[in-house]
């Protein structure tokens, strides 16, 4: 790639610019700047801004075919070389406040020796932690440094949050223990949030693993080692996510059984009722039909009587259905 300018780097709406200093620390990207490999800019940008996306289509600094997937039109972790340049796009955890309906977002970037271009639309916490570390000149130091530095961080969210999951499905656990039932449409936005995390982490472990044993220029031998690691991790963190896969089809079942264990003995409950009450009913219907020749009709202790029948007869069926062991 031919030497970047900071002229070729001043773009509208940045969320940053920098360049980093080599130490640990950033430099301002001024018209003087000249990003080179000891020193590598980075340009982090909202493609959501129309300035920012003007500029990031007309820049000669991207290749065209990757023009398009740094400008949100593709979402799905992969990585792919042109020339220098390497297109790397991630997932990440959405840790704002609209999270729910959608558990992650995307990172998408373009990464050489002397040259990172990162897009996104939702904010990355991932990226504020580097930016905070730049600031206190405890952070990466080339281009192959801040890339780990951010699939670190990227990484330990994801863990973060398949732990919390995992607590919450051993929560809904020991509550169906105690017979508590959770509110409708909880399990179903947990196994929503489970798929959709398998679903794009299990191609982002294969990237992470593609940058480790690639011989990228860029990259140290330490930052490889360190790549391979965090692929681990999330392979492990991946291990957890099928196993909290898992337990939530047990509590979708566990749920089911004790939902139709209530439902069979309400029903068991209203047959038992019914067959106490069907010779009543029986009875009752049968003296009260309003026809001559009804016996006891004229006799003043008769109702009396036939009340009294009722409860021998109902008392005969309790303790039949008692015997029988259906009480």
């Amino acid at each position: 790639m031919d030497k970047v300018s900071g002229e070729q780097l001043e773009v509208p709406q940045e969320i940053h610019a920098y360049q980093l200093d080599g130490k640990g620390g950033i430099l301002p990207v001024t018209d003087k700047t000249e990003a080179t490999a000891a020193q590598p800019c980075w340009i982090h940008i909202d493609y959501e801004q129309p300035e920012s996306l003007n500029w990031l289509n007309e820049t000669p600094l991207l290749p065209e075919s990757f023009k398009e997937a740094l400008s949100g039109e593709s979402c799905r972790p992969r990585v792919a070389r042109q020339g220098d340049g390497t297109l790397i796009i991630l997932r990440s955890i959405n840790l704002n406040s609209e999270s729910v309906p959608d558990p992650l977002v995307t990172l998408r970037v373009f990464i050489t020796d002397s040259l990172i271009i990162s897009s996104r639309h939702r904010p990355i916490h991932a990226v504020d932690e580097v930016v905070d570390e730049l600031k206190k000149r405890t952070g990466p130091s080339h281009s192959g440094s801040w890339l780990v530095e951010i699939l670190d961080f990227l990484t330990d969210q994801v863990s973060d949050f398949i732990d919390d999951i995992h607590g919450r499905v051993i929560e809904l656990e020991d509550g169906l223990l105690d017979r508590e039932v959770p509110e409708r449409g909880v399990i179903a936005l947990i196994r929503k949030q489970l798929i959709v995390l398998r679903r794009h982490l299990m191609p982002q472990r294969d990237v992470f693993s593609r940058l480790a044993s690639e011989r990228l220029p860029w990259m140290s031998n330490e930052d490889r080692h360190r790549m391979q690691d965090i692929a681990d991790r999330l392979g492990r963190g991946l291990d957890d996510l099928d196993a909290t896969i898992a337990r939530t089809a047990v509590v979708v079942d566990e749920l089911n059984s004790q939902l139709a264990d209530a439902m069979n003995r309400r029903t068991y409950t209203m047959s038992l009722m019914a067959m106490l009450f069907l010779p009543a009913t029986f009875l009752t219907g049968l003296f009260g039909v309003n026809l001559g020749g009804i016996p006891g009709g004229g006799k003043e202790h008769a109702f009396a009587i036939f009340c009294t029948c009722l409860a021998v007869v109902g008392g005969g069926i309790l303790w039949w259905l008692k015997k029988s062991k259906w009480l």
